[in-house]
């Protein structure tokens, strides 16, 4: 049974790697900010983060569940030749699906603009069409660095990725004003080439055929596959539906939304990749169950606080990085943010389905979800812009903890502790809130008095005896030992 810290050593080291590549891709995407948003108009910059969106929503789809299911198999494996079958079987079956389905796509990339965008534009959905293709693909060979731990290879690769991103996107917005065009390839063409790049590294564990029986995986990946992308649709709902009724300018506003969340955006990515290999690593079940309810009190705490400060301090985070004409995005994004915290704790519940080996009990929470979420949408984005499309994320993301909780709390215990949750809860919602309603929205005093406010937090953690024994010197240590890339 290996030791808890040892296990949080583990998921920190293991979210820092992983977030090696978000954390560069936040920082130049958001000194990039101030570029785009003067290169791009709002419709452009709305098109093209749609349309991203939607790249990612086709890939769940295309991946068939194949991804997850490596994941959970390649630890029953003992052999290192059956995992590298197991690894060959997943890559071949999701490059034969991909490349199918592009050539059909680019195809008909006409119709295809049309249905998902209202209007027709070929070459755009064809970019669109090789990033489906290149991301998805780059997806499953991460997951292969993932598995092995080979914290040091996904850095390289995923910072060079995001750099050479930057490097593309930048000169074909800016410099060659190729508008939401320049800014899709500039992305995907990147991925492309550091794509074939990792395929040459891993080649001993790229295939072009089935070499075991597909059976299993599918059975344990495809009904990962319809929860993954209804919960996912709640990405894509929101920007169509204001791209539909509103305009391409307010989907662009609720996209730069999202871009400035970025902070819990970086903390539920780093815990989305580290997380499932190292929970279903632990074999020790009571172990599992203790480790399981830590993590999720402590993921509340610190995504709370990113999201209280997203609240406190959004103003002045919009007018740092955008142009002027995009402020209006300060009013969704402290719900954007606390969305996106709260698919956080959706993760450790679907992944306590996984370890019980079901995977059908995650589907009908994501589908009341998507169902929430499009009511809100239809009864506030009328009277509140795109804040009502915020809170209709937010909405349908209790929907789903709430019903995942129910219908998973028996398939594998957790004793989630509560008690303590529900005192993060209060200490981060009040302070935030009543910073809100109660301090200036302008100027340097509102500015400072809201930092004071947000620094009070972790005093008042402790004062009010939150941590246990030991708890702080833990984390600290924790902290001191976890390194990103070994």
């Amino acid at each position: 049974m290996a030791p808890v810290r040892s296990l949080f050593t583990r998921l920190l080291a293991g979210g820092a790697a992983y977030q090696a590549s978000s954390v560069l891709s936040a920082t130049l995407a958001l000194a990039t900010l101030p570029l785009y948003t003067r290169a791009l108009s709002r419709s452009d910059f709305g098109v093209a983060e749609t349309l991203l969106t939607f790249i990612i929503l086709a890939s769940i789809l295309l991946r068939l569940g194949l991804g997850e299911a490596f994941v959970r198999h390649y630890f029953a494996q003992q052999a290192d030749a059956d995992r590298d079958r197991l690894a060959r079987t997943t890559t071949g079956v999701v490059l034969a699906v991909t490349t199918l389905a592009a050539l059909l796509a680019a195809a008909l990339a006409g119709p295809l603009s049309e249905l998902v965008l209202g209007f027709e534009d070929a070459g755009l959905m064809r970019i669109a069409v090789l990033g489906m293709w290149s991301f998805t693909n780059l997806e499953i060979a991460y997951a292969l660095l993932r598995v092995e731990e080979r914290r040091r290879a996904y850095v390289v690769a995923s910072v060079t990725n995001v750099a050479l991103s930057v490097v593309l996107t930048v000169t074909l917005v800016v410099v060659l004003d190729e508008g939401a065009r320049g800014y899709l390839l500039g992305n995907y063409a990147a991925s492309t080439v550091v794509l074939f790049a990792l395929w040459w590294v891993l080649r001993g564990r790229i295939g072009l055929r089935a070499e075991v029986m597909l059976r299993p995986l599918l059975v344990f990946g495809l009904p990962t596959v319809p929860a993954d992308a209804t919960v996912f649709a709640l990405n894509v709902v929101d920007r169509a539906y204001l791209l539909r009724t509103q305009s391409a300018a307010a989907a662009g506003l609720f996209a730069l939304s999202v871009k400035l969340a970025t902070a819990v955006i970086l903390t539920v990515r780093g815990f989305q990749l580290a997380w499932p290999p190292l929970a279903y690593s632990i074999e020790d079940d009571a172990q599992a169950r203790r480790f399981y309810a830590t993590v999720t009190t402590w993921f509340v705490v610190v995504t709370g606080f990113v999201v209280a400060g997203l609240t406190l301090l959004g103003r002045w985070l919009v007018r740092l990085l955008a142009a002027p004409e995009y402020f209006e995005a300060h009013e969704a994004l402290p719900w954007v943010a606390l969305g996106w915290a709260m698919y956080g704790l959706f993760l450790v519940l679907v992944t306590i389905g996984g370890r019980a080996g079901v995977t059908t009990r995650s589907f009908p929470a994501a589908v009341l979800g998507v169902a929430v979420n499009v009511v809100a949408l239809v009864l506030l984005v009328e009277p509140l812009g795109i804040a009502g499309a915020g809170i209709a994320l937010v909405l349908a993301y209790a929907a789903m903890l709430v019903v995942l909780h129910l219908l998973t709390r028996r398939l594998f215990t957790v004793p989630f502790e509560w008690g303590r949750v529900t005192h993060a809860v209060a200490l981060l919602a009040g302070v935030a809130v009543a910073g809100e309603l109660l301090l200036p929205t302008s100027g340097a005093g509102g500015f400072v008095s809201r930092a004071l406010a947000l620094a009070a937090l972790p005093p008042l953690f402790i004062a009010t005896g939150f941590a246990r024994p030991g708890e702080l010197e833990a984390v600290r240590s924790l902290r001191r030992r976890a390194r990103p890339p070994a």
